[in-house]
């Protein structure tokens, strides 16, 4: 049945917030974390800590570094898992989607 399936789904994923991260990340490989934060909304502890989860499961990386010696930068960067995990996680959802719909008929 594939409301069982949606019970499965991927929640490190699913998770509204890692969802527009990883969503966002795909779409432009690498941002800044500022951009990252006025792209999704979240605020910078929230994000911080979802970054934190993504990171620690191989989905996202996360590199610290400074400008010009003093301004301290944040990028982060969806990794190839990270990417997968997206693609199977809409590819799932389509497909639970469809299967409920197919029970309609």
């Amino acid at each position: 049945m594939p409301f069982k399936e949606l019970a499965r789904i991927d929640k490190l994923v699913h998770e509204p917030a890692r969802l527009a991260i990883l969503n966002a990340l795909a779409a432009c490989n690498v941002a800044e974390f500022l951009f990252l934060q006025e792209m999704t909304g979240l605020t910078k502890g929230n994000l911080s800590c979802h970054l934190s989860k993504l990171e620690k499961a191989n989905l996202v990386s996360i590199d610290k570094h400074f400008v010009r010696k003093k301004i301290p930068q944040t990028t982060v960067r969806i990794t190839p898992e990270g990417r997968a995990a997206v693609q199977n996680y809409w590819k799932n959802l389509d497909r639970i989607r469809s299967s409920i719909e197919n029970l309609k008929d």
